[in-house]
């Protein structure tokens, strides 16, 4: 392993950024396509179209959650072995790794497939944006094995301690992405079938191009028929790091879910305008995600060397970092929330649905950050059964009840309804801040 891959040395500061900077720059350019996806839709097609994408995305989103947290394991996985010096388990890891999740994204594909029209159903889709909301979703879903294979191999990379070639590979998809959106829906006139193609081409492409130019730089894992062979022992370990992320992560898109459900019983504005909202939230989120996936590896290979001391003082520089980044969206969106909206919707209608949910939504940039960036560190101290049990307490115990009492009480209220992800948001970050100072308190009594 390189020096440049080594996050066991050097300045804490300095390897932080160096190493998290990237992923920004690659979640920047991953948040861009269904940013670009929506923004195309609403400049060339109607307010049903915009409705279909929102509630389409929610569902793929929920995809790519299930399959991000799976593979956080493998970065977990080959972080710890980098950082004991053992690159052949990190290699038999990579291997299993890759492995398992050819076949999870096969079984994925077939179960979105039959089940996606019952899942719109039950979002309660605008009857005006079902059909579109149904192609989106089933052409999305038929590109199920190259988000495996992209987000695997990002994982991957991450632990191995790279984010530099991870974020070059989502460059390329997301260029090609933006060039086959305008293509095919303004000069092809195929509305949101051709978001969800250019999406899923892209996505192959980059997964192909990826493992090609792996295999010709030499990398630590050569990606041949006979190296993809599932390890009994490293299958054990990644289950138990990665089926409790996942499901953490699973849960609380399905509480997005019946806010997606619970916005579309209020008309096609209302679920535009929250829709042109959640795309904001990945942008503002951003800096605590980005921070957090590098707290995850970090903290990876230290554990693996032994260093606590220094986990302890990464986790305070990206708290710190994470923060002051996203107190710029929370500002923008309290000072002029519809030049916000504008960027992805003219309709006026849409606008003055969007602006009261926007300023109370917007807290949640803040509040989150918390919990994003101490639950990157504990993943990767491999606390995954607390993040879990935090996360779906969050989203079943405090979201979504929240959710249905605004529901019902305050059924025309989209500034009421903002309010509910901040506040689950502030609860959560109190007790991962509690747990996290006792965890990390506990690492330095061991070096005293």
């Amino acid at each position: 392993m390189s020096d440049k891959n080594n996050l066991t040395q050097g300045s804490i500061i300095k390897t932080l950024i160096r190493f998290s900077l990237p992923l920004l720059f690659a979640n920047i350019i991953q948040a861009l396509y269904g940013a670009v996806d929506l923004m195309v839709i609403g400049k060339y097609c109607s307010a049903s179209s915009v409705a279909a994408v929102s509630t389409g995305t929610q569902i793929t989103q929920i995809i790519t959650s299930i399959i991000t947290g799976m593979t956080l394991g493998g970065t977990i996985l080959v972080g710890k072995y980098i950082g004991m010096e053992r690159p052949e388990d990190a290699k038999k890891s990579i291997g299993t790794t890759l492995s398992i999740f050819a076949i999870f994204s096969l079984i994925l594909t077939f179960i979105m497939i039959i089940s996606s029209g019952t899942i719109l159903s039950l979002l309660h889709t605008p009857e005006e944006a079902y059909a579109l909301a149904h192609r989106y979703v089933l052409i999305c879903c038929s590109g199920i094995f190259f988000i495996c294979g992209y987000n695997a191999i990002s994982s991957i990379l991450r632990g191995y301690g790279d984010s530099v070639r991870p974020m070059m590979f989502v460059a390329i998809a997301c260029v090609m992405n933006i060039v086959l959106d305008i293509t095919l829906v303004k000069y092809f006139h195929m509305d949101v079938a051709g978001t969800a193609l250019a999406t899923i081409l892209s996505q192959g492409f980059s997964m192909l191009f990826s493992i090609i130019y792996l295999n010709r730089h030499n990398f630590l894992f050569t990606f041949r028929l006979g190296n993809f062979r599932i390890e009994k022992e490293k299958t054990i370990e990644l289950a138990r790091l990665s089926i409790p992320i996942s499901l953490q992560e699973c849960m609380v898109r399905l509480s997005f879910l019946y806010l997606t459900a619970v916005v579309n019983t209020l008309g096609i504005y209302a679920a535009s305008a929250v829709g042109v909202a959640s795309k904001y939230d990945v942008f503002a989120m951003l800096p605590a995600t980005s921070i957090a996936s590098a707290l995850s590896a970090i903290t990876a290979q230290n554990l693996g060397a032994g260093k606590p001391e220094r986990i302890r003082k990464s986790v305070a520089a990206g708290l710190g970092i994470a923060l002051a980044m996203s107190a710029c969206f929370f500002a923008w969106a309290q000072i002029s929330p519809a030049s916000m909206i504008k960027i992805f919707a003219d309709d006026p209608k849409i606008i003055e649905a969007g602006i009261p949910f926007f300023r109370t939504c917007s807290y949640d940039y803040l509040a989150v950050t918390f919990v994003f960036c101490l639950n990157g560190f504990l993943n990767g101290y491999s606390k995954t059964i607390f993040t879990m049990i935090s996360c779906c307490s969050g989203a079943l115990l405090l979201r979504m009840p929240l959710l249905y009492i605004v529901q019902h009480y305050f059924p025309d209220s989209l500034a009421i309804l903002g309010c509910v992800a901040p506040a689950v948001s502030g609860i959560m970050a109190v007790y991962t801040i509690i747990y996290s100072v006792k965890l990390l308190a506990s690492s330095n009594k061991h070096i005293d």
